[in-house]
Protein backbone atom coordinates (compact mmCIF):
# COMPACT_ATOMS: atom_id res chain seq x y z
CA UNK A 1 0.00 0.00 0.00
CA UNK A 2 2.81 2.47 0.62
CA UNK A 3 4.48 2.02 -2.95
CA UNK A 4 0.76 2.56 -4.19
CA UNK A 5 0.84 5.98 -1.98
CA UNK A 6 4.42 6.75 -3.58
CA UNK A 7 3.52 6.54 -6.84
CA UNK A 8 0.14 8.39 -6.73
CA UNK A 9 -0.03 10.95 -4.16
CA UNK A 10 -0.24 14.53 -5.32
CA UNK A 11 -0.87 17.66 -3.37
CA UNK A 12 -4.80 17.90 -3.89
CA UNK A 13 -5.65 21.35 -1.65
CA UNK A 14 -4.37 24.30 0.84
CA UNK A 15 -5.91 25.90 2.69
CA UNK A 16 -4.88 29.39 3.31
CA UNK A 17 -5.55 32.25 6.32
CA UNK A 18 -3.15 31.81 9.51
CA UNK A 19 -1.25 34.20 9.86
CA UNK A 20 1.58 32.38 11.12
CA UNK A 21 2.47 29.01 11.65
CA UNK A 22 -0.41 25.94 12.15
CA UNK A 23 0.54 23.95 15.27
CA UNK A 24 -2.40 21.94 15.48
CA UNK A 25 -5.14 20.10 12.95
CA UNK A 26 -7.92 17.99 13.27
CA UNK A 27 -10.46 16.00 11.59
CA UNK A 28 -14.32 14.78 13.31
CA UNK A 29 -13.93 10.91 13.05
CA UNK A 30 -17.57 10.77 13.78
CA UNK A 31 -19.42 12.83 11.24
CA UNK A 32 -18.27 11.83 7.66
CA UNK A 33 -15.38 14.32 7.38
CA UNK A 34 -17.53 17.54 6.71
CA UNK A 35 -14.72 19.64 8.76
CA UNK A 36 -11.36 20.32 9.13
CA UNK A 37 -10.36 22.77 12.23
CA UNK A 38 -6.61 24.46 13.08
CA UNK A 39 -5.10 25.87 15.65
CA UNK A 40 -2.55 28.46 15.56
CA UNK A 41 0.37 30.83 16.86
CA UNK A 42 -1.48 33.43 15.09
CA UNK A 43 -4.20 32.97 18.55
CA UNK A 44 -6.82 31.50 16.16
CA UNK A 45 -8.96 28.38 15.70
CA UNK A 46 -10.28 27.81 11.98
CA UNK A 47 -12.55 25.96 10.54
CA UNK A 48 -12.38 25.04 6.76
CA UNK A 49 -14.76 23.45 4.55
CA UNK A 50 -13.58 19.51 3.16
CA UNK A 51 -14.60 20.18 -0.19
CA UNK A 52 -14.12 23.98 -0.98
CA UNK A 53 -11.19 24.42 1.44
CA UNK A 54 -13.00 27.88 2.20
CA UNK A 55 -13.06 29.46 6.00
CA UNK A 56 -16.30 28.66 7.81
CA UNK A 57 -15.85 29.99 10.88
CA UNK A 58 -12.98 32.00 12.82
CA UNK A 59 -12.68 31.99 16.64
CA UNK A 60 -10.26 34.74 17.75
CA UNK A 61 -11.15 34.74 21.53
CA UNK A 62 -7.48 33.35 22.88
CA UNK A 63 -5.03 35.87 23.97
CA UNK A 64 -2.55 33.79 23.01
CA UNK A 65 -0.94 31.17 20.95
CA UNK A 66 -3.26 27.74 20.41
CA UNK A 67 -0.94 24.99 20.84
CA UNK A 68 -3.58 22.04 19.84
CA UNK A 69 -6.77 21.63 18.85
CA UNK A 70 -9.60 18.79 18.68
CA UNK A 71 -12.80 18.19 17.78
CA UNK A 72 -15.47 17.02 21.03
CA UNK A 73 -16.91 13.67 20.37
CA UNK A 74 -18.81 13.72 23.52
CA UNK A 75 -20.95 17.39 22.39
CA UNK A 76 -21.36 15.27 19.05
CA UNK A 77 -22.47 12.62 20.85
CA UNK A 78 -24.04 13.95 23.56
CA UNK A 79 -25.65 16.99 22.40
CA UNK A 80 -25.68 16.94 18.22
CA UNK A 81 -23.24 19.56 17.94
CA UNK A 82 -20.35 20.21 16.48
CA UNK A 83 -17.73 21.87 18.83
CA UNK A 84 -13.82 21.94 19.20
CA UNK A 85 -11.97 21.91 21.90
CA UNK A 86 -8.74 24.22 22.00
CA UNK A 87 -5.92 24.55 24.19
CA UNK A 88 -3.20 27.85 24.90
CA UNK A 89 -0.61 29.60 25.80
CA UNK A 90 -3.06 32.05 27.55
CA UNK A 91 -3.35 29.10 30.24
CA UNK A 92 -7.11 28.27 29.33
CA UNK A 93 -9.05 25.20 27.74
CA UNK A 94 -11.88 26.46 25.42
CA UNK A 95 -14.70 24.89 23.43
CA UNK A 96 -16.12 26.89 20.56
CA UNK A 97 -19.64 25.61 18.69
CA UNK A 98 -19.14 25.61 15.16
CA UNK A 99 -22.61 26.82 13.82
CA UNK A 100 -23.66 29.11 16.54
CA UNK A 101 -20.11 30.82 16.26
CA UNK A 102 -19.68 31.27 20.16
CA UNK A 103 -17.56 29.95 23.05
CA UNK A 104 -19.60 27.56 25.09
CA UNK A 105 -16.76 27.37 27.95
CA UNK A 106 -13.52 27.90 29.42
CA UNK A 107 -11.47 26.06 31.87
CA UNK A 108 -8.49 27.71 33.33
CA UNK A 109 -7.12 25.59 36.09
CA UNK A 110 -3.73 25.35 34.73
CA UNK A 111 -1.61 28.23 35.79
CA UNK A 112 0.73 28.32 32.85
CA UNK A 113 0.22 27.60 28.90
CA UNK A 114 -1.43 24.12 27.94
CA UNK A 115 0.35 22.61 25.21
CA UNK A 116 -1.04 19.13 24.46
CA UNK A 117 -5.36 17.85 24.91
CA UNK A 118 -6.96 14.75 24.33
CA UNK A 119 -10.29 13.57 24.98
CA UNK A 120 -11.47 10.05 26.56
CA UNK A 121 -11.54 7.00 24.01
CA UNK A 122 -14.59 5.74 26.44
CA UNK A 123 -17.64 7.03 27.76
CA UNK A 124 -18.03 9.36 24.21
CA UNK A 125 -15.15 11.21 25.06
CA UNK A 126 -16.41 12.53 28.52
CA UNK A 127 -13.42 13.25 29.71
CA UNK A 128 -10.65 15.44 28.78
CA UNK A 129 -6.78 15.43 29.41
CA UNK A 130 -4.68 18.62 29.14
CA UNK A 131 -0.96 18.62 29.52
CA UNK A 132 1.00 21.82 30.47
CA UNK A 133 3.73 23.82 31.33
CA UNK A 134 3.30 24.09 34.59
CA UNK A 135 4.43 20.21 35.18
CA UNK A 136 1.13 19.12 35.54
CA UNK A 137 -1.54 17.22 33.69
CA UNK A 138 -5.00 17.86 34.78
CA UNK A 139 -7.94 15.32 34.30
CA UNK A 140 -11.52 16.88 33.20
CA UNK A 141 -14.77 16.08 33.33
CA UNK A 142 -16.23 17.77 30.54
CA UNK A 143 -19.85 16.90 31.63
CA UNK A 144 -19.36 18.92 35.23
CA UNK A 145 -16.52 20.88 33.55
CA UNK A 146 -14.56 19.75 37.38
CA UNK A 147 -10.87 19.59 37.24
CA UNK A 148 -10.79 15.46 38.57
CA UNK A 149 -7.04 14.27 38.70
CA UNK A 150 -3.87 16.27 38.81
CA UNK A 151 -0.90 14.31 37.81
CA UNK A 152 2.29 15.21 39.22
CA UNK A 153 5.81 14.38 38.55
CA UNK A 154 7.55 15.82 35.72
CA UNK A 155 10.37 17.71 35.97
CA UNK A 156 9.77 20.17 33.26
CA UNK A 157 7.11 21.24 30.82
CA UNK A 158 5.06 19.05 29.59
CA UNK A 159 4.54 19.42 26.19
CA UNK A 160 2.01 16.47 24.56
CA UNK A 161 -0.06 13.96 26.14
CA UNK A 162 -2.36 10.59 24.87
CA UNK A 163 -4.89 8.59 26.49
CA UNK A 164 -4.67 4.94 26.10
CA UNK A 165 -6.55 3.07 23.06
CA UNK A 166 -10.27 1.95 23.74
CA UNK A 167 -10.18 -1.80 25.01
CA UNK A 168 -14.04 -2.21 23.33
CA UNK A 169 -16.81 -1.13 21.15
CA UNK A 170 -18.76 0.09 24.64
CA UNK A 171 -21.98 1.69 24.24
CA UNK A 172 -21.96 5.41 24.04
CA UNK A 173 -24.35 5.63 26.23
CA UNK A 174 -22.66 3.19 28.92
CA UNK A 175 -20.20 3.33 31.12
CA UNK A 176 -17.10 1.42 29.00
CA UNK A 177 -16.99 -0.64 32.70
CA UNK A 178 -18.34 -0.62 36.04
CA UNK A 179 -14.86 -0.10 37.93
CA UNK A 180 -13.32 2.94 39.01
CA UNK A 181 -14.50 6.56 39.54
CA UNK A 182 -15.04 7.23 36.31
CA UNK A 183 -15.49 4.06 34.46
CA UNK A 184 -12.36 4.21 33.32
CA UNK A 185 -10.50 1.39 35.19
CA UNK A 186 -7.34 -0.19 33.02
CA UNK A 187 -6.75 3.08 31.26
CA UNK A 188 -3.71 5.03 30.97
CA UNK A 189 -2.17 8.27 29.93
CA UNK A 190 0.73 8.78 28.82
CA UNK A 191 2.86 12.19 28.25
CA UNK A 192 6.68 13.31 27.08
CA UNK A 193 8.11 16.74 28.66
CA UNK A 194 11.38 18.83 28.37
CA UNK A 195 12.52 16.65 31.24
CA UNK A 196 13.23 13.66 28.41
CA UNK A 197 11.47 11.34 29.60
CA UNK A 198 7.58 9.73 28.80
CA UNK A 199 5.38 9.09 31.66
CA UNK A 200 2.35 6.72 31.71
CA UNK A 201 0.06 7.15 34.25
CA UNK A 202 -3.37 5.01 36.01
CA UNK A 203 -6.38 7.52 35.13
CA UNK A 204 -7.97 6.44 37.91
CA UNK A 205 -5.61 6.88 40.76
CA UNK A 206 -3.27 9.79 38.67
CA UNK A 207 -0.55 7.68 39.91
CA UNK A 208 2.49 7.04 38.11
CA UNK A 209 2.84 3.77 36.57
CA UNK A 210 6.24 3.54 34.41
CA UNK A 211 8.75 6.20 33.38
CA UNK A 212 10.26 5.28 29.18
CA UNK A 213 14.14 7.26 29.36
CA UNK A 214 16.20 7.37 26.68
CA UNK A 215 15.52 10.38 24.86
CA UNK A 216 17.98 12.39 24.63
CA UNK A 217 16.08 16.02 24.27
CA UNK A 218 12.80 17.51 25.12
CA UNK A 219 9.82 14.96 24.24
CA UNK A 220 7.17 16.78 21.64
CA UNK A 221 4.95 14.22 20.49
CA UNK A 222 3.96 10.72 22.02
CA UNK A 223 1.43 8.43 20.45
CA UNK A 224 -0.19 5.03 21.88
CA UNK A 225 -0.59 2.29 19.20
CA UNK A 226 -3.60 0.57 18.66
CA UNK A 227 -4.98 -2.48 16.92
CA UNK A 228 -7.99 -0.53 15.64
CA UNK A 229 -5.67 0.94 13.37
CA UNK A 230 -4.94 -2.33 11.62
CA UNK A 231 -1.34 -2.19 12.70
CA UNK A 232 -0.71 -5.81 13.94
CA UNK A 233 1.40 -5.76 17.28
CA UNK A 234 1.10 -2.42 18.30
CA UNK A 235 -1.40 -2.30 21.01
CA UNK A 236 1.05 -2.19 23.77
CA UNK A 237 3.45 0.05 21.91
CA UNK A 238 4.08 3.75 22.60
CA UNK A 239 5.34 5.88 19.58
CA UNK A 240 7.50 9.48 20.27
CA UNK A 241 9.13 12.12 18.43
CA UNK A 242 12.00 14.31 20.25
CA UNK A 243 14.52 17.33 19.96
CA UNK A 244 17.19 15.06 19.88
CA UNK A 245 16.23 14.42 16.23
CA UNK A 246 14.68 11.03 16.58
CA UNK A 247 11.72 9.04 16.21
CA UNK A 248 11.35 5.83 19.09
CA UNK A 249 8.89 3.06 19.82
CA UNK A 250 8.49 1.81 23.33
CA UNK A 251 7.06 -1.32 24.94
CA UNK A 252 4.91 -0.57 27.13
CA UNK A 253 5.18 -4.08 29.18
CA UNK A 254 8.70 -4.19 29.60
CA UNK A 255 9.22 -0.28 29.51
CA UNK A 256 11.95 -0.55 27.08
CA UNK A 257 12.56 0.85 23.36
CA UNK A 258 12.08 -1.11 20.87
CA UNK A 259 13.19 0.59 17.89
CA UNK A 260 15.10 3.99 17.34
CA UNK A 261 14.38 5.45 13.53
CA UNK A 262 17.01 8.54 12.61
CA UNK A 263 17.40 10.18 10.22
CA UNK A 264 15.69 13.64 10.62
CA UNK A 265 18.15 16.56 10.68
CA UNK A 266 15.82 18.57 12.86
CA UNK A 267 13.37 18.44 15.98
CA UNK A 268 10.61 15.29 15.18
CA UNK A 269 7.44 17.45 15.95
CA UNK A 270 5.01 14.94 15.34
CA UNK A 271 4.35 11.11 15.00
CA UNK A 272 1.66 8.74 13.79
CA UNK A 273 1.09 4.99 13.59
CA UNK A 274 0.04 5.35 9.65
CA UNK A 275 -2.33 2.39 8.02
CA UNK A 276 0.16 1.39 5.66
CA UNK A 277 2.14 -1.80 5.20
CA UNK A 278 5.24 -2.74 3.56
CA UNK A 279 6.51 -5.96 2.26
CA UNK A 280 9.87 -6.71 4.27
CA UNK A 281 11.46 -9.80 2.87
CA UNK A 282 14.24 -9.11 5.83
CA UNK A 283 11.75 -9.63 8.52
CA UNK A 284 10.27 -12.27 6.95
CA UNK A 285 6.37 -10.84 5.47
CA UNK A 286 4.32 -7.57 5.83
CA UNK A 287 5.94 -4.58 8.08
CA UNK A 288 3.80 -1.59 9.61
CA UNK A 289 4.76 2.39 9.23
CA UNK A 290 4.78 4.84 10.97
CA UNK A 291 5.70 8.50 10.04
CA UNK A 292 7.05 11.65 12.04
CA UNK A 293 6.99 15.18 10.85
CA UNK A 294 10.38 17.56 11.48
CA UNK A 295 11.73 21.09 11.45
CA UNK A 296 13.79 20.05 8.94
CA UNK A 297 10.93 20.20 6.38
CA UNK A 298 10.34 16.76 6.01
CA UNK A 299 8.08 14.16 6.94
CA UNK A 300 9.73 10.64 6.61
CA UNK A 301 8.43 7.07 6.35
CA UNK A 302 10.06 4.19 8.80
CA UNK A 303 9.19 0.60 8.41
CA UNK A 304 8.46 -0.30 12.05
CA UNK A 305 9.81 -3.61 12.05
CA UNK A 306 13.42 -3.13 10.57
CA UNK A 307 13.69 0.63 11.38
CA UNK A 308 14.69 1.73 7.67
CA UNK A 309 13.56 4.76 5.73
CA UNK A 310 11.30 4.39 3.23
CA UNK A 311 9.48 7.55 1.80
CA UNK A 312 10.10 10.89 2.25
CA UNK A 313 7.53 14.01 1.71
CA UNK A 314 9.19 17.35 1.44
CA UNK A 315 7.07 20.23 2.88
CA UNK A 316 6.54 23.87 1.70
CA UNK A 317 9.36 25.34 -0.69
CA UNK A 318 8.64 28.75 -0.01
CA UNK A 319 11.92 29.86 1.77
CA UNK A 320 11.85 33.44 0.40
CA UNK A 321 13.21 36.55 3.43
CA UNK A 322 15.36 33.70 5.03
CA UNK A 323 11.91 31.78 6.10
CA UNK A 324 12.65 27.69 7.11
CA UNK A 325 9.59 26.17 6.96
CA UNK A 326 9.08 23.03 9.31
CA UNK A 327 6.21 20.71 9.97
CA UNK A 328 4.85 20.59 13.40
CA UNK A 329 1.49 18.49 12.90
CA UNK A 330 0.07 15.74 10.63
CA UNK A 331 -2.70 13.24 10.35
CA UNK A 332 -4.38 10.60 8.54
CA UNK A 333 -7.61 10.90 7.57
CA UNK A 334 -10.19 8.72 5.73
CA UNK A 335 -10.80 9.39 2.27
CA UNK A 336 -14.40 10.19 1.32
CA UNK A 337 -15.95 8.42 -1.93
CA UNK A 338 -18.12 10.17 -4.31
CA UNK A 339 -20.37 7.28 -4.23
CA UNK A 340 -20.87 3.60 -3.78
CA UNK A 341 -18.94 2.39 -6.83
CA UNK A 342 -16.46 5.11 -7.05
CA UNK A 343 -13.02 4.00 -6.78
CA UNK A 344 -11.80 7.18 -5.23
CA UNK A 345 -11.07 5.63 -2.17
CA UNK A 346 -8.00 5.66 -0.16
CA UNK A 347 -6.23 7.67 2.61
CA UNK A 348 -5.58 11.53 3.07
CA UNK A 349 -2.39 12.59 4.74
CA UNK A 350 -2.67 16.33 6.51
CA UNK A 351 0.36 18.35 7.47
CA UNK A 352 1.02 21.94 8.72
CA UNK A 353 3.19 24.32 10.71
CA UNK A 354 6.19 26.58 9.45
CA UNK A 355 9.11 29.10 11.34
CA UNK A 356 11.32 31.78 10.24
CA UNK A 357 14.54 32.50 12.54
CA UNK A 358 14.62 36.23 12.90
CA UNK A 359 18.00 38.31 13.04
CA UNK A 360 19.98 38.38 16.27
CA UNK A 361 19.35 42.38 16.89
CA UNK A 362 15.71 41.76 16.93
CA UNK A 363 15.97 38.62 19.15
CA UNK A 364 18.19 40.50 21.75
CA UNK A 365 15.29 43.32 21.91
CA UNK A 366 12.45 40.60 22.66
CA UNK A 367 15.29 38.95 25.36
CA UNK A 368 15.51 41.85 27.31
CA UNK A 369 11.49 41.62 27.13
CA UNK A 370 12.28 37.97 28.46
CA UNK A 371 15.04 38.83 31.51
CA UNK A 372 12.09 41.48 32.67
CA UNK A 373 9.35 38.57 32.87
CA UNK A 374 11.58 35.95 34.18
CA UNK A 375 14.12 37.61 36.63
CA UNK A 376 12.63 35.54 39.49
CA UNK A 377 13.95 32.15 38.52
CA UNK A 378 17.00 31.16 40.04
CA UNK A 379 18.14 28.28 38.59
CA UNK A 380 20.43 28.04 35.79
CA UNK A 381 18.99 24.82 34.18
CA UNK A 382 15.08 26.17 34.54
CA UNK A 383 16.08 29.66 32.94
CA UNK A 384 17.23 27.64 29.61
CA UNK A 385 14.06 25.94 29.10
CA UNK A 386 12.67 29.09 29.71
CA UNK A 387 14.91 30.96 27.37
CA UNK A 388 14.05 28.33 24.83
CA UNK A 389 10.51 28.25 24.97
CA UNK A 390 10.44 31.95 24.40
CA UNK A 391 12.89 31.57 21.59
CA UNK A 392 10.15 29.16 19.75
CA UNK A 393 7.45 32.08 20.59
CA UNK A 394 9.61 35.12 19.74
CA UNK A 395 10.31 33.15 15.73
CA UNK A 396 6.61 32.58 15.67
CA UNK A 397 5.52 36.30 17.11
CA UNK A 398 8.08 38.06 14.25
CA UNK A 399 6.80 35.45 11.48
CA UNK A 400 6.60 37.98 7.92
CA UNK A 401 4.92 35.44 5.66
CA UNK A 402 1.02 36.68 5.53
CA UNK A 403 -0.13 33.37 4.92
CA UNK A 404 -0.13 29.63 6.38
CA UNK A 405 -1.12 27.01 4.63
CA UNK A 406 -1.96 22.59 5.24
CA UNK A 407 -1.29 20.23 2.32
CA UNK A 408 -3.44 17.65 1.95
CA UNK A 409 -1.51 14.24 -0.22
CA UNK A 410 -3.87 11.29 -0.79
CA UNK A 411 -3.71 7.70 -2.04
CA UNK A 412 -6.73 6.95 -4.55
Amino acid sequence: MLDTFRLSAKLLKTFIGHAHRVNSIAYPAFDGGQFLCSGSHDKTVRVWDMDTTEQIQLFDGHSSYVYCVKFSPYHYHKHHRHVICSSSNDKTIRFWDIKHNRQLERFNKHIWGISGIEFSPFNCGQYLCSASYDRTIRLWDIETSNSLHVFNGHEDYIFCVDFSPLQSNNNCNEKSNGIGVIGGNGYTICSGSFDKSIRIWDIETAKKLLSLKGHTDSVMSVKYGSNKLGINGVANTILSGSMDKSVRLWDIRSGQQIQLFTGHTSWAMAVEYSPFEVNDDKVGGNSNVICSGSLDNTVCFWDIRSNKGLYVIKGSDERDSGEVDGIYCLEFLPLKRKSKNSGDRGVLFVFGGSIIFPTIKTFFGYLFFFFLNEIYFTYFSHFLNVLLVYWSNFCMRYHIRSKKIFATYALS
